[in-house]
């Protein structure tokens, strides 16, 4: 009789802190329902059972059939749209307590990384990882709900983070750095949609509670650039639609925008942009007659 023992090697057992599973839901496209844009301040994992079509994340979009996991980071806006001859049939789990960093990405191959303005998604196919398996024994765990049910769950969610992160560009991050991303997210949005106040880093840290040089310090590593910064960047970019779209003088921009003054504007658009905002719509509409004269002569021809 032959006999194989296999031994556990000492210090090779990980765990995934604080991670915990939320909730486990099975959805099939029956034509009967419109997806929209949507976020959560916790991950999901999206597996693709069955069929094809697209995941969308903020305002890009990219291709899903079966096999195809795709992890969202926390607040980040995703949706799913079906096709419409291989309807999509997926499963999707809610996780609290962490989130995952693909800083390591090196080729389309291994899977799509996307960088939105919230934190990222990643998708890539896990065909052969077993994955489908663990999922059933999840769904059937939760549905049945059996003694120690939840602990089942837990532990399936595991092993199937364990899959996952055999990947080697995957890894996850601590759940101190989700709840901190919560907070940079929230900084955000609130940028995003009081841009043209009178905002300060005081008004920011009394936002989210957080002492301010350690709430910028979070905030610049979260976006790239520090809060001052991302609220100048954000009212240079309604400048230019502003430029481009109205008849507003310069200094009725500059007072929408925020800027508290004329000159401020102009020295701060012309540093982004290489432009005054003066110069920027004038070439902005030489540029439109051109085309639109370029039309004019094709119809003509």
């Amino acid at each position: 009789m032959g006999n194989t023992r296999h031994r556990i090697e000492d210090g090779r057992i990980s765990s995934f802190g604080e991670s915990k599973l939320l909730y486990v839901t099975t959805s099939k496209y029956e034509g009967d329902w419109q997806s929209i844009l949507h976020s959560h301040p916790f991950s999901e994992l999206f597996y693709v059972v069955n069929g094809s079509g697209f995941f969308i994340a903020e305002d890009e979009g990219f291709p899903v059939s079966k096999n195809d996991m795709v992890i969202i980071n926390p607040h980040v806006q995703h949706t799913e749209k079906s096709g419409s001859e291989s309807p999509l049939e997926y499963i999707v789990l809610g996780i609290n307590g962490l989130s995952f960093s693909f800083e390591n990405v090196t080729s389309a191959q291994d899977g799509i990384s996307m960088q939105t303005s919230f934190g990222t998604v990643y998708k890539y196919n896990m065909q052969g990882c077993h994955v489908c398996a663990c999922l059933n024994m999840m769904l059937e765990e939760i549905t049945h709900k059996n003694e120690n049910y939840e602990t089942a769950c837990q532990n399936l969610l595991e092993v199937l983070l364990i899959y996952i992160l055999r990947n080697d560009d995957l890894s996850i991050v601590k759940s101190g750095d989700t709840i901190l991303n919560r907070e940079c997210a929230q900084i955000k949005n609130y940028l995003d949609s009081n841009y043209s106040e009178n905002i300060t880093l005081d008004t920011l840290a009394a936002i989210t509670h957080m002492n301010k040089y350690y709430m910028a310090h979070a905030f610049t590593r979260y976006t790239g650039l520090s809060p001052i910064n991302y609220l100048i960047q954000k009212r240079i970019q309604e400048g230019k639609s502003l430029l481009e779209s109205t008849s507003y003088s310069i200094a009725q921009i500059s007072a929408m925008l925020g800027f508290s003054s004329q000159s401020y504007f102009s020295q701060a658009f012309k540093k982004a942009t290489g432009s005054t905002p003066v110069q920027y719509r004038n070439e902005f509409r030489g540029q439109k007659e051109c085309r639109a004269g370029e039309n004019t002569y094709i119809q003509n021809e």
